[in-house]
């Protein structure tokens, strides 16, 4: 990065602090990684730990005027606020240049969903013929069945399944733990895969993760995203996929069959209610699609 020294001393010293106390996942350190040196390229070498409110302001201005989406200038105003939190709380800064800087508007961004129709492609599209297939298709039934983020569905263990009960233990952000139901479909799809087809790609040492690749090691979430794209082609979704997209058609899918949000809420993993609430708009222009399409004045 193009900071002096003590910029990426202080940058570092607080990521290990986010890591030590919020125990994010390395990918969410990498954004906060990202957007702190974004920071002190712009500055210049003038140092993260000498701004004041101006230099903060105009960086955001830069940031549009780059063409930065008002979502990623929002982030990088969230960042900069708990840097510089983390700087007040260790006696190294007496006032935040942040205060009272506002972040831009954000639109309610509707999340892209598939229809229940595209799902059940989605799901039957990898088949069984071989044992990758087999491997695929109980992934994709868990994360639909459960709305797991795909980062906590590749980091299932066998110990955080329970096939008795029909339940999956979530580790999810900040380290926070939650009971998941599977359904029948989901855990009878499951539970052969751990049966007849794990077995197959367990090589030398015991591997703790449930789902692995043809060389016995757990598969990565990359690898995952890739077979999900490829699956989707196969079974024609048209709908524009994200690592997401299977989460938000299973919150999706709850609210509009009725599901209470509080419930969503718990099942999803969201620490605050106002982050599962974006799927009541997803309802509701469901609701207005319908009603225009059926209703004589519509």
């Amino acid at each position: 990065m193009a900071a002096g020294s003590s910029d990426a001393a202080l940058i570092e010293d607080f990521l290990d602090c986010l890591l030590t106390e919020s125990r994010l996942r390395p990918h969410t350190l990498d954004s906060y990684r990202r957007d702190m040196e974004a920071f002190a390229r712009f500055l210049g070498g003038r140092g993260v730990a000498r701004v004041v409110r101006a230099d903060v302001t105009g960086y955001l201005a830069a940031e549009v005027l780059a063409g930065r989406r008002p979502r990623t200038g929002a982030r990088r105003l969230s960042t900069l606020r708990r840097f510089y939190q983390y700087l007040l709380a260790r006696g190294a800064l007496s006032e935040d240049p942040t205060e009272g800087i506002e972040g831009p508007r954000l639109g309610v961004s509707l999340p892209k969903s598939l229809s229940e129709e595209d799902v059940e492609r989605l799901l039957a599209a990898p088949g069984d013929g071989t044992p990758e297939a087999r491997r695929d298709r109980a992934m994709l039934e868990v994360l639909y069945a459960t709305g797991l983020r795909v980062s906590e569905l590749v980091a299932l263990r066998l110990t955080e399944v329970d096939c008795q009960a029909g339940i999956v233990r979530v580790v999810g952000k900040g380290g926070r733990e939650r009971l998941v139901p599977l359904g029948e479909e989901a855990l009878a799809v499951l539970t052969r895969y751990l049966v007849d087809t794990r077995p197959i790609f367990v090589t030398g040492a015991a591997q703790a993760a449930i789902f692995l690749t043809r060389r016995g090691a757990p598969m990565t979430r990359q690898a995952f995203w890739h077979n999900i794209k490829r699956y989707a082609g196969k079974a024609c979704v048209k709908t524009p996929l994200s690592p997401h997209t299977v989460r938000h058609a299973f919150a999706t899918h709850l609210i509009n069959h009725g599901a209470d949000l509080r419930v969503v809420q718990l099942l999803l993993g969201h620490a605050d209610l106002s982050t599962t609430q974006i799927y009541t708009h997803v309802a509701r222009e469901r609701l207005r699609a319908v009603h225009a399409r059926h209703h004589p004045r519509g």
